[in-house]
């Protein structure tokens, strides 16, 4: 590669790690004016957040493990997603049986739009997470221990979601009973369906995506950050500003089983 070719592709990336950077302070601000704003003035700042979310993961991808790395994430997370969400809201599996509201904005086969890319910007930072946690813990970091990792950072941060969507109006279940213990109008048939979906989104892109042997610089892209923000904001939220104190204590447990020591990860990475 000619030094000047090299010279624009560190461009590119500077490019890319720069608007990565951005859609994730993007992500703060929008969620921190979502928590100040009237319950039914506040569609405008959940769609800004979880898309500017998206775009964050998507970059933070291309600036890990190349272009094709953020292909296979939206292929794999947004097209998983809203094939997932599709079967699911038609027949009930693998989730329950539940309808979206229609307050979610433009739709594809019933399902906001939005909800593919919330899949998005949440299966990159949890493989992030599977990565990260199964080296520190076994040293080779064998893939099922990274998918069971990763599956669990995704699926633990729906004990947060759903509730707050569920309460907001945008779905509702059929049948929310029976729920985990705190995370009440919410069933457990989803957390099952989300645990399938989860392992195979995140086995999926952990084959597709760069190498787990490869070191894994948690200095580099807001993803892991954004992380971290979604779980302590979340634990937050649900305790002081939307009624649900239970729900922010499981939902803290749960979701700190692999988010506190994510985190001892990322500080002494930036030390």
């Amino acid at each position: 590669m000619t030094s000047v070719s090299l010279s624009a592709v560190r461009s590119r990336t500077k490019v890319v790690s720069g608007t990565a950077w951005v859609c994730g302070l993007v992500v703060v601000v929008a969620q921190i004016i979502y928590s100040m704003t009237e319950p039914d003035a506040r569609l405008p700042m959940t769609l800004l957040s979880v898309a500017a979310f998206a775009v964050a993961s998507v970059c933070d991808a291309a600036v890990r493990f190349g272009r094709a790395a953020a292909v296979a994430l939206v292929v794999v997370a947004g097209g998983g997603g809203l094939l997932a969400e599709t079967v699911g809201v038609h027949t009930g599996f693998p989730f329950g049986q539940y309808d979206y509201t229609g307050t979610l904005g433009p739709a594809l086969w019933t399902v906001p739009l939005v909800v593919p890319l919330a899949w998005v910007m949440m299966s990159w930072p949890a493989l992030l997470v599977g990565r990260a946690l199964a080296r520190r813990w076994r040293g080779s970091a064998p893939a099922w221990l990274v998918v069971g990792i990763g599956a669990w950072a995704l699926v633990s941060w729906d004990l947060f979601l759903d509730p707050q969507m569920v309460d907001a109006g945008h779905w509702a279940w059929a049948h929310p009973e029976p729920a985990l213990p705190g995370i009440h109008d919410v069933p457990l048939t989803n957390f099952a369906g989300w645990i399938l979906v989860a392992t195979l989104m995140v086995a999926a892109l952990h084959r597709l995506v760069g190498s787990a042997g490869r070191e894994l610089d948690l200095r580099v892209g807001p993803a892991p950050v954004l992380y971290l923000w979604t779980f302590g904001s979340s634990v937050w939220a649900h305790a002081a500003f939307f009624g649900r104190p239970s729900g922010a204590l499981v939902g803290g447990l749960l979701m700190g089983l692999v988010a506190v020591p994510f985190a001892v990860e990322v500080w002494k990475a930036h030390r």
